[in-house]
C-alpha cells in the first residue's frame, strides 16, 4: 500500500479486543449516536421500527438476523444503513419490518442491546448515514506525539480511500474470481473459489482445497471437504450432479457472486490510486470529475461536477456504462496490465453479475481528529461511509497487517 505520508509509523496493533475499537455511526442528519445513549429519533404510524442497535463482537447482519429470529422473523425483515465491525463496539442505526417497538425493546441477547425503538412508515436502508465517528486505542506504540504531528502535518486533513483488504476476503482472492467471471472463465472461477489456499488457515480446509485440486472429482470432496464450508460444498453438491459452472455459482448467495465482481472494480480503484499517491497528486485537474462536499464536509458523490469547481477528486469504478472519457490515465493504466476493458463487466452469461459503474472519491477528509498519549496511544476521528478507518490508521501505524496487499 502506498502512504500519502512520508513519514515512518508509530507502530503498534489494533482491534486487541472490541473495547479497543469503538464505532459510532453519522446519521444521515448529522447526529453522532453515541454508546449506552437512549434515544427517540421521531415516530410515525407504520409497520417497521426504527432502533437503535448497540453490539459488541457481532457483526451487523450476525446481530440483526439474531435479534429478527427471537421475534419470529427472517433476514428479509431487517434493514441497516451500514456494516460494522465484529471486533468492536458499535452503535448504529437498523429496522426490522412487523415488529413494535414496544416488544423489540424486550429482546435480550448479550452483548446486544436496543438503545431505543420507534414506529416508523419506512425502514433504514444501506448508505442511509454521512459516515462513522471513531475512538481507536492503538496498543503497543512508539510514544513519539512529534511523529504524530509529523504525519498529521503531511497529510493536511486528508487521506487515500483505499478499500480496505477485508473486501477481497479472508484468502484476498475475490478480486482473482471476479476477473475469470467477468471473462467468462467460469471453471477457473469455480476452482480459484474452492481451491486456493492462500492464507487459508484451517489445516482441514488446506488438505482439502489443495486435494480437490489434483483430482478435480466433486463426488469423492463431498466426503472430505469441511462441513462449515457451507458455500464451497454448496457449489461441489452440484458440480457432483451437473457439469455447467456458472450454474455453479449461482448456488451461492447472489451477494456473495456480486462481491467477487465488485472487488475487481475495487482493485483497479486502488492499484490506480497507488500511482496517483505515488505521485502525490492531490489536486482536481481541469477536466478530471470532482464532487462537491455535503453538509457534513464529507464528499456528495451525488453532486458531481468538472474540474475545480468539486471539491474532491473522483475516480469511476468501472463498469460497462463508465464513461471512456470519466476514466482517468491511472485508471486505464492498471485495466491494461490486467487486460480488461470496461466491455468486460457486462457478463452475457450471467447479466445478473454485471456492472454498470460507478463512482468514488480518491481522497477524503478526517474530522474532528484527537489524539492522547498514555500507556498506549487513543485516536478518535469521523470519516465519511464508505471509507475504511484502517485505511486512515495506517498512516500512522504503517503495518503491513492493515491496508491491502
Amino acid at each position: 500500500m502506498m502512504f500519502l505520508s512520508s513519514s515512518n509509523g508509530i507502530g503498534g496493533r489494533i482491534k486487541s479486543s472490541a473495547d479497543d475499537f469503538i464505532v459510532k455511526e453519522i446519521t444521515k442528519q448529522g447526529l453522532v449516536l453515541e454508546l449506552n445513549t437512549r434515544y427517540n429519533l421521531g415516530s410515525e404510524p407504520g409497520k417497521f421500527s426504527v432502533f437503535v442497535l448497540q453490539k459488541r463482537n457481532w457483526n451487523t447482519n450476525e446481530a440483526l438476523i439474531k435479534i429478527a429470529k427471537r421475534l419470529g422473523h427472517g433476514k428479509k425483515s431487517i434493514g441497516y444503513a451500514g456494516l460494522k465491525d465484529r471486533i468492536a463496539t458499535t452503535v448504529q442505526l437498523a429496522s426490522i419490518f412487523g415488529v413494535k417497538p414496544e416488544d423489540l425493546e424486550k429482546v435480550k441477547i448479550k452483548d446486544i442491546s436496543i438503545n431505543g425503538a420507534w414506529e416508523s412508515s419506512k425502514g433504514i436502508e444501506m448508505g442511509e448515514l454521512l459516515g462513522n465517528s471513531f475512538i481507536v486505542k492503538i496498543r503497543d506504540p512508539k510514544k513519539d506525539e512529534g511523529l504524530i504531528e509529523r504525519i498529521l502535518n503531511e497529510l493536511n486533513g486528508i487521506f487515500p480511500n483505499y478499500f480496505d483488504r477485508q473486501r477481497f476476503g479472508l484468502r484476498e482472492n475475490n478480486h482473482i474470481i471476479g476477473m475469470k467471471i467477468i471473462k467468462g472463465d467460469f471453471e477457473g472461477a469455480v476452482f480459484e473459489y474452492l481451491t486456493s489456499t492462500n492464507k487459508e488457515k484451517n489445516e482441514l480446509a488446506v488438505e482439502a482445497r489443495k486435494r480437490l485440486a489434483i483430482e478435480r472429482d466433486f463426488k469423492k470432496a463431498l466426503e472430505y471437504f469441511p462441513k462449515y464450508l457451507k458455500y464451497e460444498r454448496s457449489v461441489i453438491e452440484y458440480l457432483s450432479r451437473y457439469n455447467n459452472y456458472a450454474n455453479a455459482i449461482r448456488r451461492l448467495p447472489r451477494g456473495i457472486s456480486l462481491m467477487f465482481v465488485h472487488a475487481v472494480e475495487d482493485y483497479i480503484f486502488n492499484k490506480a490510486l497507488e500511482k496517483r499517491v505515488a505521485e502525490k497528486n492531490i489536486e482536481i485537474g481541469k477536466d478530471e470529475i470532482s464532487c462537491k462536499q455535503n453538509s457534513y464536509g464529507f464528499p456528495n458523490i451525488d453532486d458531481r461536477v468538472v474540474g475545480k469547481e468539486g471539491k474532491f477528486p473522483l475516480f469511476v469504478l468501472v463498469g460497462y456504462e463508465s464513461k471512456e472519457e470519466e476514466i482517468s490515465e491511472y485508471e486505464k493504466e492498471v485495466m491494461q496490465e490486467l487486460g480488461i476493458s470496461k466491455e468486460d463487466f457486462k457478463i452475457k452469461s450471467m447479466p445478473e453479475l454485471s456492472m454498470k459503474g460507478s463512482y468514488r472519491a480518491c481522497f477524503v477528509p478526517f474530522k474532528e481528529f484527537s489524539y492522547k498519549v498514555e500507556d498506549n496511544v487513543e485516536m478518535s476521528f469521523s470519516i465519511p461511509a464508505g471509507s475504511y478507518a484502517t485505511i486512515l490508521l495506517n498512516e500512522f501505524i504503517k503495518s503491513p497487517e492493515l491496508g491491502f496487499s
